[in-house]
């Protein structure tokens, strides 16, 4: 039997303190380790210990069974040795690679963690599902189509509810009927098969070779191109029509301009994204954009603050003249960046095209 017990709740130790002996009781290390869980446990402590591995579950339930009981001061004893134990520890480091490998990732470089995991042989510890279900709706899509309909129906019972019927709803309808119904056979599966069909669709995910962008490249590209001139974006998606038309509306969904604001900002919205910008540079993009989606953006915006403001900057854009590209794309830009800002701190949510498509 091992001779400490990991127990990862415990001050972000990896392992639980091991304990010396002890003047009044001959208790092992292991029997003090399965005193404080029994201890914890019964006091309505919440214990990760399904995060230990196989091997340190079974030892700690073999030696809680076999424990019976121990008087009020073997206890008090074994309480406060460990709590002693707690005190003195000033840093814990993780056991073995893969530990460290745990407490590193995301602060080493992909490439480098694989290759430690390849040459050492480590996956990933802990409850596979934790894993899996942390996958974003399109990762899990992927994941179902490449696995048998059994599998897939066992993967949709161990996801959130919201999120496996999001997953469900995405799918071709004939494949979403058979997942459903293979889901009516699961009621005679054992938790050893769960766990192994858990443990292989981890592996997948692990398997997977690293990649240098954390973004899809319709991301980066939209990013890039929403801040790029109106003529310089439009020659790109043109010359990205005819090469490859798919990625081409791919990258359309992730761009936001001035003349998207009338159709992906909700009306309520609008004053709060008005109020904090520089009113020099909505009357500048206001005299620019009067025709075509821009002039609709404009009128959007105009209809759905106060009156009175409308009024004011209607007054300004009619004394501002004409206005220079390069002045009224500046000003533009500075209007839909605020867009951007807000939807990151979570203060609006805009309008997305697949809503649009859907409905």
């Amino acid at each position: 039997m091992s001779s400490a017990i990991p127990l990862a709740p415990f001050g972000g130790a990896a392992d639980m303190p091991s304990f010396g002996s002890m003047r009044k009781t001959n208790l092992t290390r292991p029997q003090k380790a399965a005193i404080i869980v029994r201890f914890l446990l019964n006091e309505g402590a919440e214990l990760s210990l399904a995060e230990l591995s196989d091997n340190h579950q079974a030892d700690l339930t073999y030696m809680m069974g076999d424990m019976g009981y121990i008087d009020r001061d073997t206890l008090a004893e074994v309480l406060m040795e460990f709590a002693q134990e707690l005190e003195s520890i000033g840093l814990s480091f993780p056991n073995g690679i893969s530990g460290a490998l745990s407490v590193l990732q995301g602060q080493i470089s992909p490439l480098t963690e694989a290759r430690l995991r390849k040459e050492a042989g480590v996956r990933m510890i802990g409850n596979p599902w934790s894993r899996i279900k942390e996958l974003s709706v399109p990762e899990l899509i992927n994941m179902v189509d490449s696995e048998s309909i059994e599998v897939s129906a066992v993967l949709m019972s161990k996801l959130p509810v919201d999120k496996a019927a999001t997953v469900l709803a995405k799918l071709a309808g004939d494949k979403a009927r058979r997942i459903t119904f293979a889901m009516s056979m699961t009621e005679s599966i054992t938790p050893e098969a769960v766990d192994r069909i858990g443990l292989t669709l981890a592996c997948q995910i692990e398997d997977r070779p690293p990649k240098a962008f954390k973004q899809g490249p319709e991301d980066r590209l939209g990013a890039i191109l929403n801040n790029a001139t109106t003529a310089t974006r439009d020659n790109v998606l043109e010359s990205l029509d005819e090469q490859d038309a798919e990625f081409a509306v791919a990258v359309r969904r992730r761009i936001f301009t001035y003349a998207h604001i009338a159709t992906r900002v909700k009306p309520l919205d609008i004053p709060r994204l008005v109020r904090d910008l520089d009113e020099g540079s909505l009357i500048t993009a206001m005299a620019y954009a009067t025709e075509g989606d821009f002039g609709v953006s404009t009128e959007f915006i105009l209809n759905n603050m106060s009156a009175r403001m409308a009024d004011q900057l209607r007054e300004g854009v009619n004394d501002r003249g004409e206005v220079k590209t390069k002045e009224a794309e500046a000003a533009m830009s500075e209007i839909t960046t605020g867009v951007r800002e807000l939807v990151e701190l979570g203060e609006i949510e805009l309008i997305s095209d697949e809503d649009d498509d859907e409905d």
